[in-house]
C-alpha cells in the first residue's frame, strides 16, 4: 500500500464522499482520483518515466494535491518548494534536486525564464493557470522557455488516453524535501512511499481520523507539517480537507463554523494570531474535536489562554522531515500534558540519549532520537550527511529533551541553540516562558550573545502588547522568575519577529541582526 494506491482505494468505498472543498470548488473522492490519474497519464505522455524527479512549487490548491499524487502514481518523486523562497535558493533545490520538470504557478513564470539556464535538466514547466487576467497580460511567447511550457490543464487533457500506472516498491523515493538550510545549503531528504505511507497511517490511528472529519488545511502543503497531517493523513483515512490558499483568522473562524470543521492544525505562531485578532469567538469553533500543534514548541502560557478562550484542547506533538515527521502526540485516551510533545506514537520509537549514545533515564537531558519505518532514506547526495545523521537505525533529530516517568516527552531546546553562560546551560525556551507569561507580551525570542565576560549573554526579543512595556518592568519581572545567570542581558522591542512561511520564528535571522549590528 502506498498513498496512491490508499486514494484509489477511498475513491472506490466512498467515491461520491466531498475530498475537500477549495474556495467556490468542491471534489469528490472519485473525482479527485479521476484528475490524479489522468495528470499521471499526461506526465507520462510527456516523457516523465518511472524515477524522475518532479519540482512542485505551488500555493495550497487543488492542483498541488493532482501534481504530488499524479507524479506519484507515475512512479516520479516529487520536489515541494516553498514558492516564497528567492531565485537563487528554489534554482538551488530544482537544480540539486535534478529536477527534470517542474509544476509551478502562473505568477513565477518569469523567475523560471530567469534561472532557466542554471537548470540543465530541465524539459518541461507545467504552468498552473491561478488568475486568467494575469495571464493575459503577458503572452507566453515573450519567454524564452516559451517552447518547455505547457498548462496543468493541456497535460490533463492529454491524460485522458488509457495509461497503466508503474508498479512501485515501498523503498522507491516518494519525495525529497529540502530543510531549511539553518546550517548552510539545504539538503534534500529523501522519503520512501513506505515512509510517508506509514506515518500518514500512524497519524491518523494515533488522533483518530474518520470519514466524519473535516480538516482545516491551512498550512503550506509544500511543508511536511500539513503534508502528513493535513493532507496524506486526511485523505487515507476518507475524511473532507477545508483547503484556504493562506492564513487568515477571519476566514479560519467563519469557515470553521460554515463546514462545522471538527480538527484544526496550526503551528503556535497561528494559535497566537487567533488568540490575539480579537475576531472569533468559541462557538466559532465549537466543533473541533481537535486542535494540534507542531512545527514548533507552543509557550504554556499561550496554549492555556488559547483553550480558556475558545474552549479547545490542544494536542502538541513533534516531528522533522527526516522523519515523515511525525514521531509524538499528546495522547487523547490518556491526559494531555501542557508543555509536553506527548508519547510516542504507534510503530515509532522515541529515546533520549547522552553524548555515547547511551539511553538516559527519565528526567535527564539529552538529544531525542528516533527510529521507525518513517525514518528518511537518507540525504540526496549526501552519504556523510546520511551517516552523521542515522546511526544504527537511530535519526538523531539535533533536539534536546527529556522524558518524564509516565513515557511524555520535553523539548527544552535545540542542541544548537543551546546558551552557555558562564559555564552554565540555559535553555532559549525555558526564558521565553517567563516572558510570554507576561500579559503585555504579544511574542517573543531568545538568543545568545558573544559575552567577554561570560562566554555567552542572554539577548530577548519581545513583541509588546501596548507602548506602556518598558525594559526596566519587563526585568524586573524577569527577575522574580529566573536565575541571575538566565536574566536577559538586553532586551529589543520589536514590532514584529521574522519568522518563515510556517510561521515559525527565525532566531538566525535576529542572530544576523544582531552581528551585522
Amino acid at each position: 500500500m502506498n498513498l496512491s494506491t490508499a486514494l484509489e482505494h477511498a475513491a472506490a468505498k466512498q467515491g461520491g464522499k466531498v475530498a475537500y472543498h477549495f474556495l467556490d470548488q468542491t471534489a469528490t473522492y472519485e473525482e479527485l482520483n479521476m484528475a490524479v490519474h489522468r495528470f499521471a497519464s499526461g506526465l507520462k505522455a510527456l516523457g516523465i518515466e518511472q524515477g524522475d524527479h518532479l519540482a512542485l512549487i505551488t500555493g495550497n490548491s487543488p492542483q498541488f494535491i493532482i501534481s504530488l499524487y499524479g507524479a506519484l502514481r507515475a512512479g516520479a518523486t516529487v520536489i515541494p518548494i516553498n514558492p516564497l523562497y528567492s531565485p537563487e535558493e528554489i534554482s538551488y533545490i530544482v537544480q540539486n534536486a535534478d529536477a527534470k520538470a517542474v509544476i509551478l504557478l502562473d505568477i513565477l513564470v518569469p523567475l523560471a525564464n530567469k534561472i532557466d539556464q542554471t537548470l540543465p535538466f530541465v524539459e518541461h514547466y507545467i504552468v498552473c493557470e491561478m488568475n486568467e487576467e494575469r495571464t493575459k497580460e503577458k503572452q507566453p511567447e515573450e519567454f524564452s522557455i516559451y517552447k518547455k511550457m505547457k498548462t496543468f490543464s493541456k497535460v490533463m487533457d492529454i491524460g485522458l488516453q488509457p495509461f497503466h500506472p508503474p508498479a512501485v516498491s515501498e523503498d522507491d523515493t516518494a519525495v525529497i524535501l529540502y530543510t531549511s538550510g539553518t546550517t548552510g545549503k539545504p539538503k534534500g531528504a529523501m522519503l520512501s512511499h513506505k515512509n510517508l505511507y506509514s506515518n500518514a497511517r500512524d497519524i491518523g490511528s494515533y488522533l483518530q481520523f474518520s470519514e466524519k472529519d473535516r480538516i482545516i488545511t491551512v498550512l503550506p502543503m509544500f511543508h511536511v507539517f500539513c503534508l502528513s497531517v493535513c493532507l496524506n493523513a486526511p485523505l487515507i483515512s476518507g475524511a473532507t480537507m477545508i483547503i484556504f490558499p493562506k492564513f487568515s483568522p477571519k476566514e479560519i473562524f467563519a469557515q470553521a463554523k460554515q463546514h462545522q470543521a471538527t480538527v484544526f492544525a496550526g503551528v503556535p505562531t497561528m494559535y497566537n494570531f487567533l488568540y490575539q485578532s480579537g475576531e472569533g469567538h468559541s462557538e466559532d469553533f465549537a466543533s473541533l474535536r481537535l486542535c494540534i500543534s507542531g512545527g514548533s514548541s507552543m509557550p504554556v502560557a499561550l496554549l492555556e489562554n488559547f483553550e480558556k478562550k475558545f474552549n479547545v484542547k490542544i494536542s502538541e506533538g513533534y516531528g522533522l522531515s527526516e522523519a515523515s515527521p511525525v514521531t509524538t502526540f499528546n495522547p487523547l485516551d490518556r491526559p494531555r500534558k501542557a508543555g509536553s510533545i506527548g508519547c510516542s506514537i504507534m510503530n515509532v520509537e522515541n529515546k533520549i540519549v547522552n553524548e555515547m549514545g547511551e539511553e538516559l533515564p527519565a528526567g535527564e537531558v539529552g538529544e531525542l532520537v528516533v527510529r521507525g519505518p518513517n525514518v528518511m532514506k537518507g540525504y540526496y547526495k549526501h552519504p556523510e550527511d546520511t551517516s552523521a545523521a542515522i546511526k544504527d537505525g537511530w535519526l538523531y533529530t539535533g533536539d534536546l529533551a527529556r522524558r518524564d516517568e509516565e513515557g511524555y516527552f520535553y523539548i527544552v531546546d535545540r542542541k544548537k541553540d543551546l546558551i552557555i553562560v558562564g559555564g552554565y546551560n540555559v535553555y532559549p525556551r525555558e526564558v521565553e516562558e517567563v516572558l510570554y507569561n507576561h500579559p503585555d507580551v504579544v511574542e517573543a525570542a531568545v538568543l545568545g550573545v558573544p559575552d567577554p565576560n561570560y562566554g555567552e549573554a542572554v539577548l530577548a526579543f519581545v513583541v509588546p502588547k501596548n507602548k506602556e512595556l518598558n525594559k526596566e518592568n519587563l526585568m524586573d519581572y524577569c527577575r522574580r522568575r529566573l536565575a541571575d545567570y538566565k536574566l536577559p542581558q538586553q532586551i529589543e522591542f520589536l514590532e514584529e519577529l521574522p519568522k518563515n512561511t510556517t510561521g515559525k520564528i527565525l532566531r538566525r535571522a535576529l542572530k544576523k541582526q544582531v552581528l551585522q549590528n
